[in-house]
């Protein structure tokens, strides 16, 4: 028997990264997506891309930090594949994270530092660093003289999300996937998509829809996120910041050209329209405070989007009715995608 046809009905970061995975395992895919392939409205593109497993078990658990650790251990050896066979080169960095707080909300610094060392174990306790004003300015330049000290983690990443998910549309072409684009699918069975109509014949069926998966896995929420993409030539950082504050975490993602995305924001909402003027004013104060030279930032992207969460925040791989499904990636996408993709591709060849 040969590798089986296998039908994936989403092609947002679990559904395309998957496509990729069974594909170059010699896989027929087929994918199918109700948005274009260069849409920007999705969650996966709509995303920091920062790999924090530390930083992210301050408001997660231990399933969540295994799966980033075992994802950090998996991107830059994607990374290198997708460049190597593609030529498209992915922005991937990993130089560790920088958590900081101004001297009113030291506390919130000081209490997310003891949540990490309570929740860590002995080996992964000593990734976490305490610098104090000299060692952060040596650490990170730009911040010197900004800060009164900070913690810096070491060995957390960054992914361009943007970058990813184009190149994976490249390789995805030239491996010989079926891409239906704009394609709502309408059911999924064991063995078929049905888009417009037509019935797809496939051997396995897998539901990677993230919020669109709601009908088939009530359980599933929306939760929102927003996020600024800017330019700012007159800041140069090597490596994610998360500033503390009493009611939200700030973070400042460095991309290539002068550009970060910003990002705090997570609202129990699912409501997907634009950015509002509240969440602009919070997170460009807030980004100004990292460093005044934001203030001449030029704001390049604003975007919300609705990132699929289940009740206990983990992501999950399901087996039901004979389709198998991959959700609830929350704000862990890029951190745990790896690692999840990773076990379904294993399973679905076995």
């Amino acid at each position: 028997m040969g590798a089986p046809h296998i039908g994936i009905a989403g092609a947002g970061l679990a559904g395309r990264t998957l496509a990729w995975r069974l594909a170059r395992a010699g896989c027929r895919v087929s994918l199918f997506d109700a948005k274009r392939r260069d849409d920007l409205t999705s969650a996966s593109q709509t995303a920091a891309a920062m790999l924090s497993p530390l930083a992210e078990l301050a408001v997660s658990d231990d399933a969540v930090f295994a799966l980033g650790q075992r994802s950090m251990q998996l991107w830059p050896q994607w990374v290198a594949q997708m460049a190597e066979h593609s030529g498209q080169p992915v922005y991937f960095r990993q130089y560790g994270t920088l958590v900081v707080a101004h001297a009113q909300d030291q506390s919130s610094l000081e209490h997310f530092n003891r949540l990490l060392h309570h929740k860590l174990s002995g080996a992964s306790q000593d990734q976490v660093q305490t610098l104090d004003a000299a060692a952060l300015g040596r650490v990170e330049p730009a911040l010197a003289g900004r800060f009164g000290g900070g913690l810096y983690l070491q060995g957390e990443g960054q992914l361009a999300n943007d970058q990813w998910m184009a190149a994976l549309a490249l390789e995805l072409d030239r491996l010989g996937v079926q891409w239906h684009e704009s394609q709502t699918v309408e059911r999924i069975e064991a063995k078929a998509m049905i888009c417009a109509g037509q019935t797809h014949n496939i051997d396995i069926a897998v539901d990677a829809r993230g919020v669109g998966s709601r009908a088939a896995w009530p359980q599933l929420r929306g939760v929102r996120g927003e996020v600024l993409r800017v330019e700012c030539a007159g800041v140069a950082l090597q490596r994610p910041v998360r500033l503390m504050h009493p009611r939200y975490q700030l973070y400042v993602a460095p991309r290539p050209n002068h550009q970060f995305v910003v990002g705090a924001t997570e609202l129990e909402s699912e409501d997907a329209g634009p950015v509002t003027v509240r969440s602009v004013l919070e997170l460009a104060s807030a980004l100004h405070s990292v460093h005044p030279a934001f203030g001449e930032a030029r704001v390049l992207r604003m975007s919300a989007a609705l990132r699929p969460a289940l009740d206990d925040h983990r992501p999950a791989i399901s087996l039901r009715d004979g389709v198998w499904h991959i959700n609830g990636l929350y704000r862990h996408g890029y951190l745990c995608a790896p690692a999840l993709v990773d076990d379904l591709a294993h399973k679905l060849m076995e």
